[in-house]
C-alpha cells in the first residue's frame, strides 16, 4: 500500500466507524491535533480515537484537494476535507470545512501517521461558513 492509499483508507475507515488508532505509529512522540484536541503519544491518541468511535457516527469525509509527497521512508500530505458527524450522546450533527496535514513514516512495510493535524478555519477570519451542520 502506498502513502496516498493509507490516507484514503484512513478516511474510509472513519466513514465506516472502524478503529483508527491502528493508522498511527506506536511511539511516545506521535502527535494528533484535531479540531478540539491536542494529543501527544500513541497511548493518548489510541484512547481518544476509541472514545471518538464509541461516541460518534454517520461520518462524512469528502476530500477536495489531497496532495501527497513521498521521499524515501517519509511522506507528507495536505488536504481540504468537508467533515461531518453525529454525536451519539446528544444527537447533535456537526459539519466543518477542515484542513488536514500530516507526516507518515514507512515502518515494517506499512505507512503510519507520525503526525496528523486537522483544523477548521475560523469563519470570521476566513470569510467562509463553518460550525454546526443540519
Amino acid at each position: 500500500m502506498t502513502a496516498v492509499d493509507t490516507v484514503r483508507e484512513y478516511y474510509e475507515s472513519l466513514r465506516r466507524g472502524e478503529p483508527l488508532y491502528t493508522y498511527f505509529a506506536e511511539d511516545a512522540q506521535t502527535a494528533k491535533f484535531g479540531v478540539s484536541e491536542s494529543l501527544v503519544g500513541y497511548d493518548d491518541i489510541a484512547e481518544a480515537l476509541r472514545e471518538q468511535t464509541r461516541t460518534t457516527e454517520e461520518w462524512t469525509v469528502d476530500t477536495r484537494r489531497l496532495s501527497v509527497t513521498k521521499r524515501g521512508e517519509y511522506a507528507w500530505f495536505s488536504d481540504e476535507v468537508d467533515l461531518a458527524w453525529t454525536d451519539t450522546e446528544s444527537g447533535r450533527r456537526f459539519a466543518f470545512p477542515t484542513r488536514w496535514s500530516g507526516t507518515l513514516e514507512r515502518r515494517d512495510e506499512e505507512w503510519v501517521f507520525v503526525e496528523l493535524h486537522v483544523s477548521a478555519p475560523h469563519p470570521e477570519l476566513s470569510g467562509s461558513e463553518g460550525g454546526d451542520g443540519d
